[in-house]
């Protein structure tokens, strides 16, 4: 294991060598002096909490941002990236966690955009990468139409088509399906063996132990850890990220509870919209519910059809014994029913708003008659930027420089401010580091204590095994398979979502 000030290696031995760089935003400092190096056909995972400082040291590589101090030198020469084509230009190229397309754009339009070659080079160049990595993805789509999985398939589709020398993945995995991550790593390993380096970021440590050569560990602007992943243990590396003597938070086993004296307070009777059809569930008091499935299976479908976001086309949605299908979402929040997004950006967050904004946006009448009342605006903040870990420079900043880890805590912290008696989280943990993660855990531990149900949305299916009290999994659209809390486990669960499960269920 390689402490951080130990001597760095030669740099003319490496594909890409970084050295003391420093970035700051006003008056936070978010890099602190940075080494880190990478050969050829190395992959080198970055990993580290949110706010930690690995977008911002791989913006500078791209040259989005430019450093304070600092050196960056490519196959041993010192270069400036003062501007992403001139990080384009020496082989650079980074796949955005979040993607950025052209909404009105087509697959292909987007991919070609940028690129000198003959559309029908282009075209057959996009053919052969889908048909060597297994992914259906028509070009003639428009961008708007496709998931946020298809949207990142997109992003990636960008990379490998410029032939990229060094590539940046950054949480390449968390949209996708696990065939589809099959399909990458596999993709990787052929990278690897082509000599090119690769910057792997990623919050979901087993990747980090099938995919990469070699870790480094960052926390509060500085690598503090790195070598061989050889050299750690998926514990070295959640003790890592956190600061020192800090214990990690476990989360409480909770009993399989005994449903036959409850009402539900949400049913579904037969509930079909657009993805999905004859949805029937139960949720009861201080229950969390959990729903996996493979993306495109219709559970964000549904989950918004429930908040009114959606059109209803047939069947009931019973909260409290009231039908509420095809009410406004302002009645459903009325009514205690609130929902966390998959894609924070587009239906989550007021970017130019700041934190304290963002938190109480779904609970302005709770605070005001006719104006405002800031300071319970601002204690509400402070609430939950405490109780959430919230890393900010204060309440008053802007909800669009947060880390996107940080701003799917204020998403979340928005929608427990409005005290629902039901709570739909989609993808809640999405983006978000390994500490954090124990804190959102224990949140929706104290949502069950309070008698707060919780239909929990997740491609993370050891989330499912460890929260959940019950369990139902969807395919193409319906519910194939229900498990009571004893027979969740992550083989159940694998093999019900791929519509190939045999076993015995409640269904």
């Amino acid at each position: 294991m390689q402490v951080a000030d130990k001597p760095p290696v030669n740099i003319k031995d490496t594909m890409i060598s970084i050295r003391g760089i420093c970035k700051s935003f006003a008056s936070n400092t978010v890099l602190k002096g940075i080494d880190l190096d990478v050969r050829c056909g190395e992959v080198v995972a970055l990993i580290g909490g949110n706010g930690a400082g690995k977008s911002t040291l791989m913006k500078i590589i791209m040259g989005i941002y430019e450093q304070d101090k600092g050196d960056i030198f490519l196959r041993g020469e010192k270069v400036k990236l003062t501007k992403p084509a001139a990080a384009l230009a020496q082989g650079i190229y980074l796949v955005p966690q979040e993607p950025m397309l052209f909404p009105n754009m087509t697959v292909e339009e987007n991919i070609a955009i940028g690129f000198p070659d003959k559309k029908s080079e282009l075209h057959m160049k996009m053919i052969n990468i889908m048909d060597q990595l297994g992914w259906k993805l028509r070009l003639d789509r428009k961008a708007d139409t496709l998931s946020i999985a298809e949207q990142q398939l997109v992003e990636i589709l960008r990379g490998l088509l410029r032939n990229a020398k060094i590539l940046i993945l950054d949480e390449p995995t968390s949209s996708l399906t696990f065939n589809e991550v099959e399909s990458l790593f596999k993709l990787v390993e052929e990278l690897k063996s082509k000599g090119i380096s690769i910057f792997y970021i990623t919050h979901r440590l087993t990747e980090v132990f099938k995919i990469a050569t070699h870790v480094a560990i960052m926390r509060d602007g500085m690598i503090t850890l790195k070598g061989s992943v050889n050299e750690f243990t998926k514990e070295d590396l959640v003790k890592g990220l956190l600061p020192p003597d800090t214990k990690l938070k476990t989360t409480e086993k909770s009993e399989e509870l005994d449903y036959t004296h409850l009402k539900p307070i949400l049913e579904l009777k037969n509930l079909t919209g657009y993805g999905f059809k004859d949805i029937n569930l139960e949720v009861f008091p201080g229950e969390v519910l959990g729903v996996a499935g493979v993306v495109g299976a219709g559970r964000t479908d549904f989950a918004k059809t429930i908040f009114g976001m959606d059109e209803v086309k047939s069947g009931e949605v019973l909260l409290n014994g009231e039908n509420i299908a095809g009410v406004s979402t302002r009645t459903v929040l009325d009514k205690g029913l609130n929902y966390v997004p998959e894609d924070r950006y587009l239906d989550g967050i007021f970017k130019i708003a700041d934190v304290s904004s963002n938190i109480s946006s779904a609970s302005l009448r709770k605070m005001s008659k006719f104006f405002l009342n800031k300071k319970a605006e601002k204690t509400l903040g402070d609430e939950y930027i405490s109780n959430f870990r919230i890393k900010v420079t204060g309440h008053n900043q802007s909800m669009g420089s947060l880390s996107g880890g940080n701003q799917q805590k204020v998403v979340i912290a928005r929608a427990l401010s409005t005290s629902p008696q039901v709570v739909i989280l989609d993808e809640p943990t999405r983006g978000i580091d390994a500490g954090a993660r124990g804190d959102v855990y224990s949140i929706i531990n104290g949502l069950k204590k309070q008698g707060v149900a919780v239909l929990l949305i997740s491609s993370d299916f050891e989330e499912i095994v460890e929260l959940c009290d019950r369990a139902v999994t969807m395919y193409q659209g319906r519910i194939n398979h229900r498990f009571s809390k004893h027979q969740i486990d992550l083989d159940n669960l694998t093999a019900a979502s791929f519509g190939v499960y045999e076993g015995d269920d409640s269904a």
